[in-house]
């Protein structure tokens, strides 16, 4: 039985999700995320189908028998074998765009990366929020477990009232209420983050945040709309639409077809060669006008994506000042301090258990409000910084 036992624990040791920085968990949710494989798989699809679009026509062969009454069989015949093929310049222009349509699908696989892991990143900040919250409460679980022991004693000694017997007992049904709701809002992030993270746990169980970004806000802001993934690949999309006026522009261009002709009549057979080609009248009409607008429509879009880009950078760079001279408002050291003068009183006496619940309430609400305001400071920063991810 009690190998049994050992070798269930061993077992579960081995599957639970190893402790993870949050950088480790990007790495993870990178490697294992389905919407970017997937996403991974369709630009190679979309690649090989561009490189179809500069291979040569199919080789095409034509063989014509000819009959006459006078004579029995084949009295003649034709064939013709030959090749088609685009003005060589053609090739050398589509190849360009296609380079440059492959850009823009690799600036878009980079921008749902991104996407992808910023919602990592924010449960990530979800689980070291309720981390850190999870520790007061805990702290204040066992504060409280403190007190019931003393007060009980106190109680059965008569020197303590039912009345602060049942305010401890409260308060610790309280701390259990809450520390349930924080556990079910932990898991409820974790099954998020494993769902980003192909189905395969991730656990993150520090208290810490990621370093803050060093830099003046403005230079914040000058980094982070420059980094635009966004912005980045609607300049990609110019340049591809830029080119591909350039392709149209040639589609006036004949094509050419060469061949080898070998005719037979009886015993004689004579050959040649063949050499032709088409010109694309109506083929081209309004392709290189249709080029010209999508090219336009592509300025307009990168335009578009530069302001709302600075728009959205400037208020999040704004809030994130804001957030953080909240934050600094906020004198931890002042707040524990008080809670350990608050307990000393009480256990000394100089202060009932509800007088010191009163006040004890109002420093940990300032303690969480500060939670909530770093967490929150926290997520504006990943957002600022989601172009470096």
């Amino acid at each position: 039985m009690r190998h049994t036992a050992l070798f269930i624990a061993a077992l579960l040791a081995a599957t639970a999700a190893p402790a993870q920085t949050v950088d480790d968990v990007l790495r993870s949710v990178e490697q294992n995320n389905m919407e970017l494989k997937a996403a991974q798989k369709g630009n190679e699809a979309a690649h090989l189908e561009a490189k179809q679009v500069n291979n040569l026509e199919g080789l095409s062969v034509e063989y014509s028998p000819f009959f006459n009454k006078e004579e029995s069989g084949i009295a003649s015949s034709e064939l013709v074998v030959s090749q088609g093929f685009d003005f060589p310049t053609l090739y050398g222009a589509r190849k360009k765009a296609n380079r440059l349509q492959g850009d823009v699908r690799d600036m878009e696989y980079q921008t749902t990366r991104r996407d992808i892991l910023l919602q990592a990143k924010n449960f990530c900040l979800d689980l070291i929020h309720l981390n850190k919250q999870k520790a007061i409460l805990e702290e204040r679980r066992k504060n409280a477990d403190e007190l019931l022991a003393t007060f009980t004693e106190k109680y059965e000694q008569g020197d303590a009232t039912s009345l602060e017997l049942n305010k401890i007992k409260m308060e610790r049904m309280n701390l259990e209420t809450e520390l349930v709701q924080a556990e079910t809002a932990r898991t409820t992030a974790l099954r998020g983050l494993q769902a980003l993270n192909g189905g395969v746990a991730a656990e993150v169980t520090t208290t810490e945040y990621p370093a803050a970004p060093a830099e003046s806000y403005e230079a914040l802001y000058e980094r982070a709309v420059t980094a635009d993934r966004t912005v980045m690949t609607a300049q990609a999309a110019v340049r591809a639409a830029e080119q591909d006026v350039k392709v149209n522009k040639q589609g006036w261009i004949p094509k050419i077809e060469v061949g080898y002709r070998r005719n037979t009549e009886g015993d004689n057979a004579s050959h040649g060669f063949l050499i032709g080609g088409s010109i694309p009248l109506f083929a081209n009409k309004n392709k290189v006008k249709t080029a010209k607008a999508r090219h336009a429509e592509a300025q307009m879009k990168q335009t578009e994506a530069r302001i709302k880009a600075e728009s959205a950078t400037r208020a999040l760079v704004d809030e994130m000042r804001q957030l953080r001279a909240a934050a600094d408002a906020y004198d931890l050291p002042l707040m524990r301090q008080t809670l350990s003068l608050l307990r000393t009183a009480v256990d000394n006496g100089e202060l009932s258990v509800t007088d010191y619940y009163s006040e004890a309430d109002g420093v940990y609400r300032n303690m969480q409000t500060y939670l909530d305001i770093e967490r929150q400071y926290q997520g504006v920063v990943a957002d600022v910084m989601k172009n470096e991810l």
